[in-house]
């Protein structure tokens, strides 16, 4: 293996101390390569908690599979089905990858070490789809003061250092934290709320599946009634970081009318939080969250479906 890059160095000669303590307040939420290796270098200051949230949809094995392979150097798997979901119903309630509850995330963050006063980075190698995004959100949910997205995820951490460590075959064990998280139940909104809401839906999936042409994942396809469609990809440049704050507020206000909330929504809350990412970052409001999404919605045949393109909320028959 090639002689791993000396961060010290390197955070010399691209990233000052003042730049660091002092984030470009466009892109708040995020953090980019060099500045998280500065961190990491720096003496004197203490480390972020660096959590590496890689996953696959058809693997659950991937997102672990990849951390030995290769991380950031100090990085913490959290896996996206056993961490940053709860088990799933056989009823389908609360869908796919239904939100954990307060005391089961509390003992996650504990467990990780995680306190208010230490700065959390969280990343993936999906531009925050999948799930780094998710962890975001969780950790913005429980009340923790500071926690970044790395922006272009690995790869862009790859670009700056040229090397990953692989995992040992014992995994250091980070030392527990005492957290008692406060969480901000207003970010969130049930089945019942969404049916009966007049703010705007934003759905994170694909255009197919939000038109209904396709569903590889859930049995039933489309879209709830009234729904617009930003796939998450469209948050993205094509190096895989996230679009500047103007861009990003220029395109979402464009898509959305100018009055009243809006609720983010996907398959399974996973990928929907990237979209509230995306909304942070151009410094607009913050969406609130229907956790358990589309897969949610569908485990009641008396709501209604909605395919083709974005449409009316009101009325709309159940499609079964």
């Amino acid at each position: 293996m090639a002689q791993y890059p000396d961060p010290a160095a390197l955070a010399a000669a691209s990233v000052s101390a003042s730049s660091l303590l002092v984030p470009d307040q466009r892109q708040a939420p995020l953090i980019d390569a060099s500045q998280l290796v500065t961190q990491l270098a720096m003496a004197g200051l203490k480390s972020p908690v660096v959590l590496d949230c890689r996953a696959r949809l058809d693997d659950g094995e991937a997102g672990e599979r990849l951390w030995r392979e290769g991380h950031l150097p100090g990085a913490i798997h959290v896996d996206m089905d056993r961490d940053l979901s709860a088990a799933v119903r056989e009823d389908g309630v609360g869908g796919r990858h239904p939100l954990p509850s307060h005391q089961a995330t509390a003992e996650l963050f504990r467990r990780l070490g995680i306190t208010p006063e230490q700065q959390v980075v969280v990343y993936d190698d999906m531009g925050g789809q999948m799930a780094a995004a998710r962890l975001w959100w969780m950790l913005t949910w429980a009340g923790h003061p500071d926690v970044r997205v790395l922006d272009g995820g690995i790869q862009a951490w790859n670009q700056a250092m040229g090397e990953l460590k692989r995992a040992p075959a014992q995994p250091a064990v980070p030392t527990p934290s005492d957290w008692q998280p406060s969480f901000d139940d207003s970010l969130l909104v049930s089945a019942e709320q969404v049916a009966a809401t007049d703010d705007s839906l934003l759905d994170a999936r694909g255009e197919a599946r939000f038109r209904g042409e396709q569903e590889p994942v859930d049995p039933v396809a489309g879209h709830i009634p009234g729904a617009f469609c930003r796939p998450t990809p469209s948050n993205l440049e094509a190096n895989g970081r996230f679009k500047d704050r103007m861009s990003l507020m220029r395109e979402l206000r464009s898509l959305l009318p100018a009055e009243g909330e809006v609720i983010a929504y996907c398959g399974s809350g996973i990928s929907a939080c990237q979209n509230i990412l995306a909304f942070a970052i151009a410094g607009l409001p913050l969406p609130r969250l229907y956790a358990g999404s589309w897969s949610d919605w569908i485990s009641d045949p008396a709501r209604p479906v909605a395919t083709g393109e974005a449409s009316e909320k009101s009325p709309h028959a159940p499609a079964r």
